[in-house]
């Protein structure tokens, strides 16, 4: 679906009006996104009304607003609108996500109706990417190595720093499992260093990946030949285990994989073998169930490095999101082209 098949049929805004609005999120998040000035201009923007914010739709406030409402600002922490919400919403013309994807959040039943949607996903892929980076210039180091080394050893210059392998952060391979809007970033931070960059995505083409500075590889080659793999590809039916028992013993011995996007990309039991055997590190900022249980092996293994989904933005990193989805905002009410609308025919490869 085209943008102007997306407006088709909806009126929009007078930019003098200021539209009836529900902002649904969680509290928390609300409270890190929306600072003093921040919500001066939500409140300057739009007509806010319900709860602020909602964080159901089955408050009884928030029903009895559904049905005058023009815009909904919607965050993490807000529940799905299903097609009971939308039903409910008649005169609703517009969702901007102040978060990341909207797949979870949004039914396909929305485009269909003519909904305008748009996301934060641009701003969120900047914390993301700045991770990631991170953690490839300190694997590049071996640096837990030498942490745990210097722990257990409580000597700097004793023979255990023979046995750490060499560093990597000159020359090595850096591959990319996908060149979404985080991988990209992730391409353009690496720039300045000594890595040779592959990317394996079905969907760029190699003037694509020139212009990132990146090679394009067969993901079986990228992952034969790169020191560190860093995973960057939506969560989809064809996407799903893609690093299998098969592939994940492709990888490098100490070869370091990352993976901020989506725990399902990794066959995780194939990946405590592989981690448990010594033959791979792995750092998952995200895994197949979130939280993941107690009993994992995972959390025991000296080569995983596990962080609790802190890739994204936190705290005042959440700002940006809200500046995000107050500039479309105000773009929409003023009749100008949006930058970060989610079209209906691009659904099917997003995270």
């Amino acid at each position: 679906m085209s943008s102007s098949d997306d407006h088709a049929g909806i009126a929009r805004l007078a930019p003098a009006s200021r539209p009836r609005t529900l902002v649904v999120m969680g509290e928390r998040h609300f409270r890190d996104m929306f600072d003093a000035p921040r919500l001066h201009r939500l409140r300057h923007l739009c007509d806010v009304r319900g709860p602020l914010p909602a964080d159901s739709f089955r408050d009884g406030r928030v029903r009895a607003e559904l049905g005058e409402v023009e815009v909904l600002l919607t965050g993490w922490g807000c529940p799905p609108l299903d097609d009971e919400v939308l039903a409910a919403a008649p005169r609703l013309r517009a969702v901007f996500h102040a978060a990341g994807s909207v797949k979870a959040n949004i039914p396909p039943s929305a485009w269909r109706r003519g909904l305008v949607v748009t996301s934060a996903a641009a701003a969120n892929a900047k914390p993301v990417a700045e991770f990631t980076l991170a953690s490839i210039l300190l694997e590049g180091r071996r640096t837990w190595r030498y942490v745990e080394g210097y722990r257990r050893h409580r000597d700097g210059d004793s023979a255990w720093r023979d046995l750490v392998p060499p560093t990597l952060n000159h020359g090595a391979v850096v591959g990319l499992v996908g060149l979404s809007r985080v991988g990209r970033r992730v391409a353009e931070l690496l720039r300045p260093f000594d890595f040779t960059v592959l990317a394996a995505d079905p969907i760029v083409d190699r003037d694509q990946a020139a212009r990132l500075g990146v090679r394009l590889a067969d993901l079986d080659d990228l992952l034969r030949s790169s020191d560190i793999v860093s995973l960057h590809a939506p969560e989809l039916p064809e996407t799903r285990h893609l690093l299998d028992r098969r592939r994940l013993a492709l990888l490098k011995k100490d070869a370091v994989l990352i993976n901020t996007a989506r725990g399902a990309l990794i066959d995780t039991a194939a990946l405590i073998d592989a981690c448990r055997a010594g033959h791979i590190r792995a750092i998952l900022d995200v895994t197949e169930d979130e939280p993941l249980p107690a009993e994992s092996p995972l959390y025991e293994l000296p080569s995983v490095q596990l962080t609790p989904h802190i890739a994204g933005s936190m705290h005042g990193e959440t700002r940006r999101l809200a500046d995000s989805a107050l500039d479309e905002l105000e773009r929409f009410l003023d009749s100008r082209p949006l930058e970060h609308q989610v079209e209906a025919a691009g659904l099917s490869t997003l995270a």
